[in-house]
């Protein structure tokens, strides 16, 4: 009795370490989370821009700071079906319901500085 409880204890062990070396048959779903954000919209921004702008241009934030309604977060993360992740935040910034600074991920454009109205 002693002897197949240790048996059948092995094998079970063995029946669920295996199923790790069957991994690369699964399929396993790309999960996208948040605003996906191209490149080329964030160098569509422009000092001055009014948060209606800003929204047409980069869609709507994933977050608005409860304390500080003059700050809007976009968040996105990416996990491959294979494991990769990937993460990038922008972070714009309104003074008096116009943009005035944007951190995070992305990299503005050089015209950033230059008024939709000046160009």
């Amino acid at each position: 009795m002693r002897c197949t409880a240790k048996v059948l204890i092995l094998l079970a062990s063995l029946g669920l370490s295996g199923c790790s070396a069957f991994n690369w048959l699964v399929y396993k779903i790309d999960i996208p989370q948040g605003n996906y954000i191209d490149d080329a919209k964030v160098e569509q921004l422009r000092i001055n821009m009014s948060k209606e702008q800003v929204r047409y241009v980069l869609g709507t934030p994933m977050l608005i700071d409860a304390f500080d309604k003059e700050r809007w977060y976009y968040l996105y993360s990416y996990k491959s079906g294979d494991g990769e992740f990937e993460k990038r935040n922008l972070i714009i910034q309104f003074v008096d319901d116009h943009l005035a600074l944007v951190e995070g991920d992305y990299q503005v454009s050089e015209d950033f500085m230059v008024p939709l109205e000046d160009s």
